[in-house]
């Protein structure tokens, strides 16, 4: 069967000062996702998950473009949808969760009316069913006694909670795909898994597939069947969780999760030294070399392209010519 979602060659740049400075915020990056799948784009504070979501959606800010590539939704094309037809996708088949839940809430409107929106739009639901389906959807995100909640604003619920009715918004169209962009950001440890664990619910009952947007790998390693890993625009390495975790074959995936606590461990913790580059003013060759410690000469001087390590596993770096002839074996056997 063909993937729900494929994001092929994507290259969206922001334009600033009449075209003088180019950011390549997504760099020629290719993924899919199944039906029912969960992926993980990880990686640090500008390497490009939030545009690649952005692009998909169609919501880009002034100013950014997707330059080229293509992002097939159910076999239709959404780079040439016009802002009408995005609309009907937007909220129908893709929802969106956002990190800031106050970001998606309106404080003037009531959470019935915010949650109901969608639900009147997409699904045509008025009255007596429109009601009923507000309180199943904020019953299914564990928000106790629906029928009063649904009466009350924004202001008068907890981050937990709002982040929760942000999660009954996006269901309510009853979408294929839903994008959340780091939604747990902002909750502390015991709610955050709390909503985890409600994400995973609603997946389980429903089939929808998730692109999961964090730092966090330790909820990659929970939620996650893939995980991406960005690094300056560009995908470095893809693969399933437990074989990518296991032997990280990019320096950047390693360092990742070598700068990760690990619960009972005495090990010190390792960082990554230097900071991200400048998107507009990339250096030669590999993005990565001017930080990683197994830098090579060709590193400085050739971009790596994408290759495979094992079927569904890829990574950009030369080592992987160094590893050609060892065997590969699976984490997963």
């Amino acid at each position: 069967m063909a993937p729900l979602l494929r994001v092929s060659q994507l290259r969206t740049h922001y334009v600033t000062f009449g075209g003088a400075r180019v950011v390549k915020a997504v760099d020629d990056v290719s993924f899919t996702v199944d039906e029912g799948e969960t992926i993980g784009l990880v990686g640090e504070s500008g390497c490009g998950k939030t545009t690649t979501c952005m692009s998909i959606v169609g919501l880009l800010p002034p100013g950014a473009r997707i330059a080229g590539g293509s992002i097939l939704f159910a076999g239709e094309e959404l780079t040439r949808m016009r802002a009408r037809q995005l609309r009907r996708i937007r909220g129908r088949q893709i929802a969106m969760i956002l990190q800031d839940p106050m970001a998606s809430l309106n404080p003037l409107f009531s959470i019935y009316t915010q949650v109901a929106e969608p639900a009147y739009h997409h699904c045509r639901l008025r009255g007596r069913g429109l009601r009923e389906r507000v309180r199943e959807l904020l019953a299914a995100v564990r928000i106790p006694s629906p029928e009063t909640r649904m009466r009350e604003y924004p202001h008068q619920m907890s981050g937990g909670m709002r982040q929760r009715v942000v999660g009954a918004i996006a269901m309510a169209g009853g979408p294929r795909l839903i994008i959340a962009d780091e939604p747990t950001t902002n909750l502390d440890v015991t709610i955050q898994a709390q909503y985890l664990d409600v994400l995973k619910d609603i997946q389980q009952r429903t089939g929808v597939a998730i692109i999961f947007v964090t730092h966090n790998l330790g909820i990659v390693a929970r939620m996650c069947d893939k995980v991406a890993v960005m690094y300056a625009g560009k995908i470095v390495e893809q693969g399933a969780v437990r074989d990518l975790f296991a032997a990280p074959k990019h320096p950047y995936t390693a360092a990742l999760l070598g700068s990760t606590p690990k619960l009972g461990s005495k090990e010190p913790l390792s960082a990554i030294p230097g900071q991200p580059p400048d998107l507009a003013r990339l250096p030669t060759g590999c993005a990565f070399h001017p930080r990683c410690p197994q830098a090579m000469p060709k590193c400085l001087v050739a971009e790596p392209d994408e290759r495979a390590v094992a079927p569904g596993w890829t990574a950009r770096c030369w080592l992987l010519d160094h590893a050609a002839k060892e065997p590969y074996v699976s984490a997963t056997a």
